[in-house]
């Protein structure tokens, strides 16, 4: 199955991030060989010039490594990896408070509904009273 992208962003900025997720969540393991181009290019169902693009701004961070005739593996920099998940995890932070800011919401507010989601606070309902 296609992987899912918007036509809001570049194409090979969506596939960086999807790549990055991989790796961090560990479906790509550090040291690990990934797929080849042109296989990565038939799974997301984009043209390998775009899937090229996207190793290559990988590689340019360090996350991915070519290892000439063998072919690309992840990193076994554990930080650069952890690094890498905290800026994701705070790019996807940010883009829910403009989300929640958008729909009214206060950084508190949105902070609360997330705890009020995992129970492990108490948010004030307007229907309580």
């Amino acid at each position: 199955m296609a992987w899912e992208l918007d036509n809001d962003r570049p194409i090979y900025a969506q596939l960086v991030e999807r790549l990055q997720v991989q790796v961090v969540s560990g479906v790509y393991q550090p040291g690990g060989k990934l797929p080849s181009v042109r296989e990565l290019a038939a799974v997301a169902a984009v043209n390998p010039n775009t899937m090229q693009k996207a190793f290559a701004e990988l590689e340019k961070s360090g996350l991915i490594i070519t290892q000439g005739t063998n072919g690309r593996v992840v990193t076994e920099d554990e930080r650069l990896i952890q690094d890498i998940k905290r800026q994701l995890a705070k790019r996807h932070g940010e883009a829910y408070f403009s989300a929640m800011e958008g729909l009214g919401y206060t950084r508190i507010q949105a902070v609360g509904i997330l705890q009020d989601m995992e129970g492990r606070g108490e948010v004030e309902d307007e229907r309580a009273d």
